[in-house]
């Protein structure tokens, strides 16, 4: 077993929100406890629904945001603001959305030397420049792309154009949020094999954000499900997609669509929204749309335990 190159201790990020004329204030709890290890050449698959914490999750593993309290380290190094300069290089991240996150005014080479420029400001201009003409290659474009612009590429080679931004730097950890789910279902296979290709030849760690169960079981290795800012099962995918534990990771997977049509799978529908992070139900956040709840779920919160597939749950699936 390799030495994790992320350790996340208990992180935290709650937002005070201020009351206005039609709402009154609190604390949103967008990111609560939340403790798990990412190992160098796997994929740690993040899911749930939306506002269920993941990005907030993406943004505090990227240092764009600061912990309200818990703790990470890269590669055995406490991360604190402090000390974000030096680590910025280690971690990198691809938003959902290629071209929103491309400078529609630069040329592709620009692009892609822009890091450099500023985390490398000694290195000679050439260098830079055979960098960013390898990297396009290595994330399968051509080297006329070089001199053109965000606009005349389609939604999968932006994507591509960001995955190689990203790696300008030689992160040690890559954090995708959500990166195919803005591309067209042909397009997105393309995308995660050229992922998987990059992870097994750099050995690179994935932070893999997503909603699509379909795709995480395509790339991950472990996974972490959330449910409004908090991790409710922990474990590896096989075990997760073969015996979800929790009732919320059921319910997910019941709704994930099947390759094979003859399969028999009992869809289960959840009564009820979302509720809002910032009223947080008392005890199990997920009782009010549980089927299997009980009096001990309204008044207790259940916790994790430490064993290699646990559930915050005290009445656990068989």
């Amino acid at each position: 077993m390799s030495t994790p190159v992320v350790i996340a201790e208990n992180l935290t990020r709650h937002y005070d929100v201020k009351g206005g004329l039609f709402s009154k204030g609190g604390t949103v709890r967008a990111v609560s406890e939340t403790s798990f290890k990412l190992e160098p050449g796997k994929t740690l698959a993040v899911v749930g629904e939306s506002g269920c914490g993941k990005s907030t999750l993406a943004r505090l593993i990227t240092m764009i945001e600061e912990p309200t309290s818990g703790t990470f380290s890269i590669g055995g190094q406490n991360v604190t603001p402090e000390t974000w300069a030096s680590h910025r290089a280690d971690v990198q991240i691809v938003f959902q959305d290629p071209y929103g996150s491309l400078n529609p005014r630069q040329r592709i080479g620009s692009i892609l030397e822009e890091p450099l420029k500023i985390n490398r400001p000694d290195m000679p201009a050439a260098d830079r420049e055979a960098k960013a003409r390898d990297m396009l290659k290595l994330v399968g474009l051509r080297p006329e792309h070089f001199d053109r612009y965000p606009h005349m590429f389609s939604g999968g080679q932006r994507q591509r154009i960001a995955v190689a931004r990203a790696l300008m730097l030689e992160p040690k950890v890559l954090v995708l949020d959500e990166p195919v789910s803005a591309l067209d279902l042909s397009i997105q296979s393309q995308i995660l094999n050229l992922l998987v290709d990059l992870q097994e030849r750099l050995g690179l760690a994935y932070l893999f954000i997503s909603h699509d169960l379909s795709v995480v079981k395509h790339m991950a290795d472990d996974i972490i499900v959330m449910y409004l800012g908090r991790p409710v099962e922990v474990g590896p995918k096989a075990e997760i997609f073969a015996k979800p534990r929790h009732p919320y990771t059921k319910a997910l997977l019941s709704a994930t669509p099947m390759a094979d049509p003859k399969a028999k799978k009992t869809r289960i529908k959840l009564e009820g929204e979302l509720p809002s992070p910032l009223n947080v139900p008392a005890g199990c956040a997920f009782a009010p749309r549980c089927w299997k709840v009980k009096d001990k779920c309204r008044a207790e919160r259940p916790v994790l335990g430490d064993e290699v597939h646990p559930a915050a749950c005290f009445f656990p699936e068989a």
